[in-house]
């Protein structure tokens, strides 16, 4: 059931948002598999979104989605809210210092292609990662060598109550793949100021285009997926790793590890959230037990078990 938002947040201004209950989530992440959600609101903006928030009980569960593109819920689903972020933070401005402002629904591909188009360099790599700028930041996504706190000026955070905050990098610690708030605290990435160099935008152009080339040659974009699985660990790449223990081609129910790709599992048809789960289980065990490496998960699991 789906409903325009018909009521007044904590401060009475009206929200205009779309909320939804007992929403299949197999819907909003790109593996195509998983359970349902107990609520899901897309705001119809920043503004609204700080307002839901605040008329929000204050032990509700809530987590933010952007593309769904690194996240699995588990079939017995979600108890408590999902935002749902892309196609509603979708502003993407240049600032006037010279950054370029991003909402946290932006997909990284019109990033880069943005800043290509204002003659900056260093943000074609945006254009490989299959996910939003909220996603991007909370996990310090990257490829081709590039991440994107490298690129952070400020990013701008909304918390439990509905209220913006800008912070810096010194606010977290960060690595690969992790990203952690040094205090406690419960908000989310709602957008960030992003620096990139001079230079000359055909020349950015023209590696986007070869990247998203590398990628399609690559990668089993042709069936859901989640993207990387699995971090690589240090000196090596998991991908690797799980194809010299002869996992590529391993299946699982509907999940399968890509014989094109094996740090990819993807969807043949019909997978449960569990037939995933089980299947990186499957091969997080079988690289430890052959080869003495604990791969570590790139994608985030969430949500009930049946």
């Amino acid at each position: 059931m789906a409903e325009t938002a018909k009521f007044a947040d904590a401060q009475g201004a009206a929200l205009h948002g779309l909320l939804r209950h007992d929403v299949d989530m197999a819907r909003h992440v790109s593996w195509r598999a998983g359970g349902r959600a107990q609520h899901v609101y897309q705001p119809a903006g920043l503004d609204d979104l700080a307002g839901f928030l605040r008329m929000l009980p204050e032990r509700e569960p809530v987590i933010a989605v952007g593309l769904g593109s690194n996240l699995l819920v588990r079939d017995g689903g979600l108890r408590g809210t999902v935002l749902l972020l892309h196609g509603a933070l979708s502003e993407l401005r240049m600032g006037p210092d010279g950054t370029i402002y991003a909402q946290a629904g932006v997909p990284g591909a019109k990033l880069a292609r943005f800043a290509a188009l204002h003659d900056f360099r260093g943000a074609e790599f945006f254009a490989g990662i299959p996910g939003t700028v909220g996603g991007m930041l909370a996990m310090n996504a990257g490829c081709y060598g590039s991440e994107i706190w490298e690129r952070v000026d400020r990013v701008q955070v909304l918390d439990r109550h509905g209220a913006l905050h800008e912070r810096t990098a010194a606010d977290y610690e960060i690595g690969y793949r992790h990203v952690a708030l040094r205090e406690e605290r419960e908000e989310w990435f709602v957008g960030a100021w992003l620096r990139f160099p001079a230079g000359d935008g055909e020349i950015a152009r023209r590696e986007i285009k070869s990247l998203l080339t590398r990628r399609l040659a690559s990668q089993p974009l042709n069936l859901p997926n989640a993207g990387s699985v699995f971090r690589n660990p240090p000196g090596d790449h998991a991908a690797r790793l799980i194809e010299v223990c002869g996992l590529k081609g391993r299946q699982k129910g509907g999940a399968r590890v890509s014989e094109k790709h094996a740090n990819f599992i993807v969807n043949i048809g019909g997978a449960s959230a569990k037939d995933i789960e089980e299947l990186i289980n499957e091969v997080q065990a079988t690289v430890r037990q052959q080869i003495g490496v604990s791969l570590q998960r790139e994608v985030r699991i969430v949500g009930e078990a049946v």
